[in-house]
């Protein structure tokens, strides 16, 4: 596909210095310095894969005080002196053609961000999909309906332990295992006092898997099968050490139950788009169980174009081309 001179705005919060998103993190801390560093490699995998694609110029969000970047092609953009994301992002959307965002669904980061570049402009999933994946209950619920296996399937003869964690959580943040049910309804009916909206719901036991997908009105592609690292400490409180991406080999004997799963997966949820991740356990009687749905870039993006040795950006920019939804000058070459 050979582009037109189309102009893409990349925005990642974190990285562009947020300072609401940075504050609730505590500037400085492990788990700002942790999502930072995430934030910073998802982002810079998307604009170096964008950065080779002829006719796509690329503006790049960042920091005021970050040094510098290797794309000499690529320019960038910086908020105003106590500009949030969402203003931010809505003042650049319509200097471009296009806006790809990188942020969490938690507290509707996301969504908001969706709704300030609007839907012609946006790379990536519905607003529909959107609020949907960004419950875990709601999104579990939708899955199970349509025969996906779920921790919901889990619940009636579970008799061990337990995990609670936010409805609209990222990644293991705040993520807790308890033994017993009798201390995880204690977690659930403490965090609810709190002021929060967590859910609860059976540890399934297995193999911490993630898929990447490139999903377009025509199709959902599983491109990686990824290996998630966790630890759980001595209080319980599960941890991400990060994504080992394409790890499981395309002739592995799993491989033809998670295309087929990558599949039911879009069919479930109408609206994903663009790059989806699924997280997943691989349990060694039921097969695959889908924790939940990512709609948006995931960790795995960063490195996965030269693990599979194709543009990533490319594809997914190929997909939102053949959706009728969004304006976007694009010629198919021969």
């Amino acid at each position: 596909m050979t582009w037109t001179m189309v102009r893409i705005f990349v925005y990642e919060p974190l990285s562009a210095d947020d300072p609401e998103t940075t504050a609730a993190l505590g500037r400085g801390s492990p788990a700002h310095q942790e999502m930072l560093a995430a934030g910073r490699a998802m982002r810079d995998a998307i604009v170096h894969d964008l950065a080779r694609i002829p006719g796509v110029a690329a503006t790049l969000a960042v920091g005021e005080q970050e040094a510098g970047h290797p794309w000499p092609q690529v320019s960038t953009a910086s908020a105003l002196p106590g500009e949030g994301a969402v203003d931010f992002v809505r003042r650049q959307s319509p200097l471009h053609d296009l806006c790809w965002v990188v942020a969490p669904e938690t507290d509707g980061l996301l969504l908001g961000l969706h709704e300030a570049v609007g839907e012609a402009r946006w790379i990536g999933c519905s607003p529909a999909a959107i609020r949907l994946a960004s419950s875990k209950r709601a999104t579990c619920a939708a899955l199970a309906a349509a025969g996906v296996r779920t921790p919901l399937a889990f619940v009636a003869k579970h008799d061990g332990p337990w995990i609670v964690k936010p409805d609209d959580g990222a990644g293991t943040m705040e993520t807790r295992l308890h033994l017993s049910r009798g201390n995880a309804e204690l977690d659930l009916q403490r965090r609810r006092r709190a002021g929060r909206t967590p859910v609860m719901e059976p540890f399934v036991a297995g193999e911490p898997l993630s898929l990447a997908l490139v999903v377009g009105p025509d199709l959902a592609q599983a491109l990686a099968f990824n290996r998630q690292h966790l630890e759980l400490d001595a209080a319980g409180w599960l941890h991400d050490l990060g994504v080992q991406a394409a790890a499981i080999p395309a002739a592995d004997p799993r491989a033809a139950a998670l295309h087929a799963l990558a599949s039911r997966v879009a069919a479930a949820i109408p609206g994903l788009r663009g790059y989806v991740g699924i997280d997943l356990v691989w349990n060694e009687r039921e097969g695959p169980v889908v924790i939940e749905v990512n709609p948006r870039v995931t960790c795995a993006y960063a490195g996965l174009s030269a693990l599979l040795q194709r543009n990533l950006a490319a594809d997914i920019l190929a997909a939102h081309a053949r959706d009728p939804a969004p304006e976007v000058a694009a010629d198919v070459a021969a």
